[in-house]
């Protein structure tokens, strides 16, 4: 009996390895969340009332890589940071959706600026907020340090944590896939 459960395991998750990369194939555009994808999920608190984050180099090669490819790429986030916004500029990213209080309405808002399906979309988040968003993407993807619930509905867990090159894991991968990650020479950001 234990077998045949392990088969049928198997085969479910077999099934749903290969569909998740059948439709790396077909996204033409990335979703992302801030503080626990591009970020490790820390706030560091500093003198004066300012807060601080830490982004991964790797990532931003990986976006501007990613832009300059023609993919689309959005970020919605619950925050609103003046230099994540910065940052994010720097790398390209045009569309920033900063203090998001229903993710769904800026997701459709981006599909729709885009004329893009869900069947052309990765998202990655990390934490509830991100579920709707993620649960309509052709592929939902999220770090390796995400919640429970997030990873019980991801097609796809990245081996790195948010801020340690899961953006980049992602990004890279279905560039690789199209065919398109060693197209150019993009400089480091």
């Amino acid at each position: 009996m234990k077998v045949l459960q392990s088969i049928r395991l198997s085969t479910i998750l077999l099934k749903k390895c290969m569909s998740y990369k059948e439709n790396l194939k077909n996204i033409k555009a990335f979703v992302f969340d801030v503080d626990g994808v591009f970020t490790d999920g820390s706030v560091y608190l500093m003198p004066g009332g300012n807060m601080c984050r830490v982004m991964n180099v790797l990532d931003g090669y990986a976006i501007v890589k990613a832009l300059k490819n023609d993919y689309r790429i959005g970020v919605i986030t619950g925050g609103n940071d003046e230099m994540v916004r910065h940052r994010l500029n720097y790398l390209g990213i045009e569309d920033y959706y900063a203090k998001s209080h229903d993710k769904m309405i800026d997701f459709e808002n981006f599909k729709e600026k885009y004329n893009l399906k869900n069947e052309e979309i990765l998202t990655m988040g990390d934490d509830i907020p991100d579920l709707h968003m993620m649960q309509n993407s052709v592929i939902a993807a999220c770090p390796e340090n995400a919640v429970p619930e997030i990873k019980n509905i991801a097609d796809y867990i990245s081996s790195k944590k948010g801020g340690s090159g899961a953006v980049r894991d992602v990004v890279e991968q279905v560039m690789k896939v199209q065919g398109k990650w060693h197209d150019d020479n993009t400089q480091s950001v």
